[in-house]
């Protein structure tokens, strides 16, 4: 059973280890099941494309997964890699917060 994780599809998130440290970048994709996400403009591999009848082949440039462990969300206030936390509002809902400002991530 895969375990529940504080990071979504569309956060903004900054790369904290490894040769992309540093990027910030959108969240594309989230595998829960190997705890693996892909962030835009990071992790950049080159991938050898087969020629099909609609592309062309070639060497393409594309992002790899990431560990979630070496990626941080980005606080809405000033962009550095924070912790997030999960608080419940007056009006009842349940949403992600900034451990170093408290601003609310949660749409």
């Amino acid at each position: 059973m895969a375990e529940k994780l504080k990071i979504k599809k569309g956060d903004k998130v900054v790369v904290v280890t490894g040769r992309s440290k540093g990027v910030t970048g959108e969240v594309m994709s989230v595998n829960r099941v190997t705890d693996r996400v892909v962030v835009a403009g990071a992790n950049k591999v080159t991938k050898h494309v087969k020629p099909s009848r609609t592309a062309a082949g070639g060497i393409e440039e594309r992002e790899a997964g990431l560990h979630i462990s070496n990626v941080m969300h980005a606080d809405p206030k000033d962009g550095k890699p924070t912790r997030v936390g999960v608080k419940t509002l007056d009006d009842g809902r349940r949403v992600r917060f900034a451990k170093r400002s408290g601003e609310v991530i949660d749409r």
